[in-house]
């Protein structure tokens, strides 16, 4: 596996952690093809558009800033050259009602080479932690789907919360 993939997954975390921060709605929808799926929360987003929407919603009628912290991603290449990850991650959140939380979780991915750079062409998260930065909130359990190259069906469940936490799905 070329180090240059590596980097370009890395690059893509970037920006989208530099999006989410500031609010860039367009630059963050930008992070995937154009047909990409995002899995989070219940929510099962397709198409670049519908995600756009979504992190609208998410963002900018909950958060004032949310802070990510990514750690290195366990890239894969298969034979066919198709490129898949995992990786660890934690967000500190500033919500707009002046409280606070770190959330802890882990995404799959699997990434397009679209229109000269790496997107998201498909993303599940779940999350593991939720509530003080001490760890002292709720832990979530999930299916153990072995190690790395390993990935979750398609079809995965994210969680339950989009609605209660950030009042977005239905």
């Amino acid at each position: 596996m070329g180090s240059e993939i590596v980097e370009a997954v890395r690059d893509l975390h970037a920006r989208y952690s530099d999006a989410v921060w500031r609010h860039d709605y367009a630059s963050f929808g930008e992070c995937f093809a154009a047909d990409g799926e995002w899995r989070i929360g219940g929510l099962e987003l397709r198409g670049r558009a519908r995600i756009v929407e979504a992190i609208t919603a998410i963002l900018g009628n909950n958060m004032r800033r949310v802070l990510i912290t990514w750690q290195a991603p366990i890239v894969h290449v298969d034979g066919g050259g198709r490129v898949t990850a995992r990786t660890m991650m934690q967000e500190q959140v500033a919500r707009l009602d002046g409280t606070g939380y770190l959330a802890i979780g882990r995404y799959y991915e699997e990434f397009a080479h679209d229109d000269g750079r790496w997107r998201f062409a498909w993303r599940l998260f779940e999350r593991h932690y939720s509530g003080p930065a001490d760890l002292s909130g709720e832990f979530f359990e999930w299916p153990d789907y072995g190690p790395p190259p390993a990935m979750p069906p398609r079809d995965a469940a994210s969680g339950d919360y989009a609605m209660a936490r950030w009042g977005v799905g239905g």
